[in-house]
């Protein structure tokens, strides 16, 4: 057969990785090197050339999103459907798996999926139980602290102890996850952990699964926590292949379980793994590439690639130093204003910072030239409060004995229901271990709830009976519709002021529309239509992947702009302390994670690449004056521009303290004038560039400081 035609389009070094016939390989796949690629062809490969059905393949990635759009890669490549090909993210293997073996997990077959924000709630509940101060023990760090041992593969009579602080943790878990077994609760965390285990303890499903993947392949290796790691080992047994794509200078999620460790590990846990390397960059210019090569390099442990491209040298980076963050806005906006001038769109360009906190400057000087922007990677859909409250009522619907979605809707609207109401049938629950729903009729039946209370609990119940009874025979479409206006969240939203109000009664009316376009996949068929939608929606609302950016300029954090392109990006707030992070500077391995996110903002770049950093900073409400970051001083100076603007003469050099006296134009000050700054003290002007508002000038400190100050907003004082 002739497979020549999965071949083309690719380098020596992609043809060499779609191809491999080893058990084990390992693609470093640099930033822009095409990856996605090279996983899709060698799906196709596999397929084709050895004549392994895509039945026998499991393909993983971080993102549905991702999993999408690499499914239908290799059908366009195959030209044909995959049928029943496992692609998708841990989350949803793991969720797939669990649902066909829910028994021999210890679940009920109908198990809730807790996101985020449900996982909160059941922690508060169980803190509350517990009596636990929230103001010594926050609700957010026991969430957090659950998440990590999960991650890790730990339970709790597995996490280590030892001092006060880790013992009530663990003692905190060990109830939450009590309350959750009991009532068949899983979180994100819970999915992978239960999965694991599973196969771990079941021989016959794991010789299953064993025997079904004889070809495993992984995106994104880099990102894989402890149990994803252990997750695939298994799975690929002593016989399988396992095909592992990833760039060790591209893991930033440590702070979220990632091991960028595992890469290394992999080599060495899997003998005579092949490694490799992709270099070959089809996005950046080589000036680009070279400056973020020579911040990479500074890390210690990595595996070692060095990116190059076909593409002409390119323009230096552009690197401006800004007197405070609104003048670095003013900046980066009148460069955006020029890019437009000369033809080219908003969507090219990105505006990357390391904290959320910088956004404010910069979206009111944005706000102020009338140009649509979006926060990339706000909210997802599924994760808006008026969607989750929806779902909330769906999933009520669906399964009476579902406690976080009880939780969240029983007093939205407001039906009078408050705290202390809540406690009782908290207290009730957890005493005869029902359900908030059961033990809330039981309180009915007994007659002990308040008499107003009662009333309340006892009219949202009937409410719920009814709405349970009038949709029972409608498709899934009808039924969220009739839902959504029957729960009164309509009503309910539309009393909020302004365009929030109008906002969320128009979310509600795309979660009918998602009901309507949605279709129950082909694996899941043995399951209901609602509950399949359910799951998904679930599932959806804890996928980081941000939403396909809009024709607007794109503002985000560093760690939201991996796996994206922009011919133009600002890089914003490079100084120390802000980044890297001042919680990463002491920390070895923290330091190394703020350079590899560095490494990937600069790679985010494909033509233009400005790094912005200012002299003093307004954030967390104190100003702060920050030296450069070490990031830019391990750029060499041959391959970056400094930027000035509104003069042409020069900054005058340390040495050079001579100067020609004259006045900076539309200004109170001259050259030679002696000045005061809050601040630095005492000392005289050297030199200017620029006139009035916009002029900057460089002032010689008795402290033998020497800054560049813009007037503006310096508040100097002639003397």
């Amino acid at each position: 057969m002739d497979v020549s035609y999965i071949f083309q389009n690719l380098n020596n070094a992609q043809r060499e990785a779609v191809s491999s016939e080893s058990q084990s390989l390992l693609v470093l796949a640099g930033a822009g090197s095409g990856k996605t690629r090279v996983i899709a062809h060698r799906v196709a490969w596999i397929v084709k050339a050895l004549n392994i059905s895509p039945q026998s393949l499991l393909t993983v990635t971080f993102t549905n999103k991702a999993a999408r759009e690499m499914r239908g890669r290799i059908e366009e490549i195959l030209e044909d459907q995959l049928g029943d090909f496992w692609c998708g993210t841990f989350h949803g293997i793991s969720h797939r798996i669990l649902r066909r073996h829910w028994e021999e997990a210890g679940l009920r077959k109908e198990f809730a999926i807790l996101d985020s924000e449900d996982q909160l709630r059941v922690v508060k509940r169980v803190c509350k139980s517990l009596q636990i101060d929230d103001s010594k023990w926050p609700a957010k760090q026991i969430q957090w602290y659950i998440n990590k041992e999960k991650d890790e593969g730990r339970r709790p009579e597995d996490a280590e102890t030892g001092d006060y602080f880790s013992e009530q943790m663990t003692n905190i878990y060990s109830e939450y996850q009590a309350l959750c077994n009991q009532e068949s609760l899983v979180d994100f965390g819970e999915l992978l952990l239960r999965t694991y285990e599973l196969i771990d303890g079941n021989e016959k499903i794991l010789n299953h699964y064993r025997a079904r993947f004889k070809h495993i392949l992984v995106d994104e290796f880099q990102d894989t926590n402890e149990v994803q790691y252990k997750f695939l080992l298994l799975l690929k047994g002593n016989e399988n292949n396992i095909s592992a794509v990833g760039d060790d200078d591209q893991s930033i999620y440590g702070w979220r379980g990632a091991k960028s460790d595992n890469i290394n590990r992999f080599t060495k846990d899997l003998k005579n793994t092949q490694v490799v390397r992709l270099e070959q960059n089809y996005r950046s210019t080589q000036v680009i590439l070279d400056a973020a090569n020579s911040v990479i390099q500074n890390n210690s442990g990595r595996m070692g690639k060095d990116l190059w491209t076909e593409e002409k040298e390119g323009e230096k980076i552009s690197v401006y130093s800004a007197y405070n963050e609104d003048d670095e806005a003013r900046y980066v906006v009148g460069t955006i204003q020029d890019w437009i001038a000369q033809g080219n769109n908003l969507d090219e360009v990105a505006i990357l910072y390391r904290s959320n906190a910088q956004s404010r400057a910069l979206e009111e000087a944005i706000l102020r030239e009338s140009l649509p922007y979006r926060i990339y990677g706000g909210q997802r859909f599924y994760e808006r409060a008026e969607i989750k409250n929806a779902m909330a009522y769906i999933r009520l619907v669906f399964g009476k004995e579902d406690d976080a979605a009880f939780e969240r809707v029983i007093n939205i609207p407001p039906r009078g229901i408050g705290a202390k109401t809540l406690d009782i049938i908290r207290n009730k629950a957890k005493g005869t271990k029902q359900s908030l729903w059961m033990a809330s009729q039981e309180l009915i039946d007994l007659e002990e709830l308040p008499p107003r209370a009662m009333q309340s609990v006892q009219g949202f119940i009937s409410d719920m009976y009814s709405l349970s009874l009038e949709v029972k025979e409608m498709d899934l479409k009808g039924l969220v519709d009739f839902i959504i206006e029957r729960s009164g969240l309509i009503d309910y939203h539309k009393k909020e002021a302004g365009e929030k109000g109008r906002t969320r009664v128009e979310n509600l009316s795309e979660l009918v529309s998602a009901a309507d376009d949605f279709m129950v996949p082909a694996q899941e068929e043995e399951i209901s239509e609602l509950k399949s939608f359910i799951d998904h929606a679930a599932l959806d609302a804890g996928d980081a992947q941000a939403e396909e950016h809009e024709s607007a300029i794109q503002l985000m954090t560093l760690h939201s702009a991996k796996g994206l392109e922009f011919p133009l990006v600002f890089i914003t707030g490079f100084e120390e302390g802000l980044f890297p992070h001042r919680l990463s500077i002491e920390e070895p391995g923290q330091l190394e994670e703020e350079r590899r996110l560095c490494y990937v903002g600069m790679t985010r770049a494909m033509k233009k690449l400005h790094i912005v950093h200012s002299e003093m900073r307004n954030l967390h409400g104190s100003e702060n004056f920050n030296s450069v970051s070490r990031f830019l001083k391990e750029i060499p100076e041959e391959l970056s521009l400094e930027v000035r603007t509104g003069g042409s003469i020069p900054r005058l050099k340390q040495k050079e303290r001579s100067y020609i006296p004259g006045d900076v134009p539309n200004t109170e000050f001259k050259i030679g004038q002696r000045v005061f700054h809050d601040s630095f003290g005492e000392g005289v002007i050297l030199n200017y560039e620029g006139q009035g508002p916009n002029a900057r000038v460089e002032v010689n400190f008795d402290s033998s400081t020497t800054k560049w100050l813009m007037v503006e907003y310096a508040n100097l004082k002639g003397i």
